[in-house]
């Protein structure tokens, strides 16, 4: 019987006449694609896109050296030189991320005891040649300069789930 039943179903084409019917269900109705460079779509606060090192208030950079993003980091793609200054604190001659290698997990962001290290809401960006993705601490300070009041608003929305 079941053979007779699909001959006949394969006969009268009823899975195409289901497939029309669902693509002309949906052929009127409203469109929810986003144009994209002209419109944006909602983001997270908690989104992570670009690095940025960030400052103190007054100035001085927070990055004390401790090294965790460098040790917790899965891709290996931060490295970082410190020197001892005469006060006996540590700060980095050296912070650079190989955006190339970065799976942007969080996980340097998370381990930062002061906060210096974040990823930020920045998703255009791109490089024409692998050295355009490596930042360097000069280069991941202006990042943190620039969009200091961006980070400390996305922050301030994330700070109740921290």
């Amino acid at each position: 019987m079941k053979a007779i039943v699909g001959f006949f179903r394969s006969l009268l084409l009823l899975d195409m006449i289901k497939g029309f019917a669902l693509t002309g269900r949906y052929l009127f109705a409203r469109k929810i694609t986003i144009e994209y460079p002209e419109e944006k779509a909602p983001q997270s606060p908690r989104f992570r896109g670009m690095h940025a090192l960030r400052r103190y208030p007054e100035g001085e950079e927070r990055c004390i050296a401790c090294k965790l993003c460098e040790a917790v980091c899965p891709a290996m793609a931060i490295t970082i030189e410190s020197e001892q200054r005469a006060d006996g604190t540590r700060r980095t001659l050296r912070y650079d991320i190989d955006q190339n290698k970065c799976i942007f997990c969080g996980f340097c962001e998370e381990a930062c005891p002061v906060e210096a290290i974040v990823e930020t809401q920045i998703h255009e960006y791109h490089g024409e040649t692998p050295n355009d993705l490596y930042f360097t601490k000069e280069m991941l300070l202006a990042i943190g300069d620039r969009y200091e009041k961006e980070i400390a608003a996305a922050r301030a929305v994330d700070a109740r789930y921290r």
